[in-house]
């Protein structure tokens, strides 16, 4: 076989004509004919001629090479003789893949492109084609609650009972959950231990430094929030947010700094929420709150706020709270959500994590900018996008429903945007009257 630098040494005059780091993307053996009409460039006794052009398409024959060593060889023809001569190209031979071992492959080797190319025997490069054409998907798992059998049938008891009782049997339709807060506690940090940024080439790295990662300031809050009401017009007549809370205390300074004196109020978080803690906002913060901002004319209606299961949440039989939610003529009960069941209620759904991308563009860096820019998140989040978490949680139950109360499903998408957009948003969803009363008859046959 032709050695390539001896090659390079035969034809130095032969210039290549292509573009620096530019390659055709195959090469052929050249015919007789293609290969008589090739003109070098500098005629000389090194020039190629038809004697020497037998050693290269003998070379070329023999070896099949990798184009990225072409340009390592001083031989070959222009670019424009290469176009103009399509002969002078040949395919290179593709490496088979066979995509569907993926499926044999350990999921623990399929984290990255890079472990998956090495598990499949090809480069990342072959690999990531298969990415682009949407043969493979990127997913990101996340851990779910385990779900006990009981577990399981309390949630299909709760989806169950949020439908419609005279829609049922023959058009089952869910209610429109208006009547219902929910509530929850999050907690805000000030700062992620890792952020992204996007920098200009000679712009300088931000240096952020805090005394212990695991010791960011944060701060709780309760928040509560119900389904946005609209008229006819489409016009915003209750907002649905009954409120953020942040759980903190006024504690005075034991010492004097260089910030302020001994005495000052300071903003503290509370670190440990208790059931007189859950029991003090309840009454003191969200009831006030629920009867300020409730719509008037819908006033004497039943009004439900539900809650997790937490040990520091107050029990649905607490007598405080039923005397203080009685006031004022207002019929206002606690309600639990089922077990291990953060999709059944709309904070943890959707709403924690759109606040929380508002609040994460604010710089905070004391207490109170975290409660503040938190504030501001819960307030200039869009109605409309709170009322579409309402329609996600019907939609979330109508799954629950077809699993038999199972959390093993994928969200549907219901591209509720065009529906917006084109005026067509329901409010209500409803189900598919033969899996319901399938699922309603095993319902009752079990006497859940």
């Amino acid at each position: 076989m032709a050695n390539p630098h001896h090659l390079a040494n035969e034809f130095p005059s032969f210039d290549l004509g292509i573009e620096d780091n530019k390659v055709p993307e195959t090469i052929q053996t050249p015919t007789n004919e293609s290969a008589e009409n090739i003109t070098p460039k500098n005629e000389s006794e090194n020039a190629l001629t038809p004697t020497n052009e037998n050693t290269i398409v003998e070379y070329l024959d023999m070896d099949e090479f990798d184009l990225n060593k072409l340009p390592a060889l001083n031989f070959g023809v222009k670019k424009e003789e290469l176009t103009k001569y399509p002969a002078l190209f040949i395919d290179r031979k593709r490496v088979a893949v066979d995509i569907e071992k993926v499926r044999d492959i350990s999921l623990a080797k399929r984290s990255t492109l890079q472990s998956l190319a090495f598990a499949l025997g090809i480069s990342k490069t072959a690999l990531f084609k298969f990415v682009k054409d949407g043969t493979l998907r990127r997913h990101s798992n996340a851990l779910k609650p385990q779900m006990k059998d009981s577990n399981m049938k309390d949630r299909l008891r709760f989806c169950l009972s949020m439908l419609e009782e005279t829609s049922l049997p023959h058009d089952p339709e869910f209610k429109s959950m208006h009547n219902i807060v929910h509530i929850d506690e999050k907690w805000f940090y000030m700062t992620k231990k890792s952020a992204n940024y996007y920098l200009l080439e000679n712009e300088d790295e931000p240096y952020r430094t805090c005394k212990n990662k695991n010791f960011i300031g944060k701060v709780m809050f309760l928040v509560a929030v119900a389904r946005p009401r609209f008229d006819d017009g489409d016009k915003e007549i209750f907002s649905g947010k009954i409120g953020v809370f942040p759980l903190v205390q006024k504690v005075a300074a034991k010492r004097s700094s260089i910030n302020r004196a001994s005495g000052t109020l300071e903003t503290k978080p509370i670190t440990s929420i208790t059931k007189e803690v859950s029991r003090n906002f309840l009454i003191n913060k969200v009831l006030p709150a629920i009867k300020e901002k409730w719509p008037r004319e819908h006033a004497m209606e039943t009004i439900y706020i539900q809650q997790d299961n937490a040990p520091c949440h107050v029990s649905i039989d607490d007598e405080e709270f039923h005397k203080a939610a009685s006031e004022g003529g207002f019929d206002i009960r606690l309600s639990c959500q089922p077990p291990n069941s953060p999709d059944l209620n709309v904070l943890d759904l959707g709403f924690f994590n759109a606040i929380q991308s508002l609040q994460q563009k604010e710089v905070s860096k004391s207490v109170d900018e975290l409660i503040e820019v938190v504030q501001n998140s819960y307030d200039n989040f869009s109605s409309k996008q709170s009322d579409k978490i309402f329609l996600t949680l019907q939609s979330c139950m109508i799954e629950i429903m077809k699993i038999k109360g199972s959390n093993n499903y994928r969200i549907p998408h219901m591209k509720k945007e065009v529906l917006l957009n084109r005026g067509i948003l329901p409010t209500q969803l409803k189900c598919d009257r033969e899996r319901l009363v399938l699922d309603h008859g095993i319902y009752m046959e079990k006497e859940i």
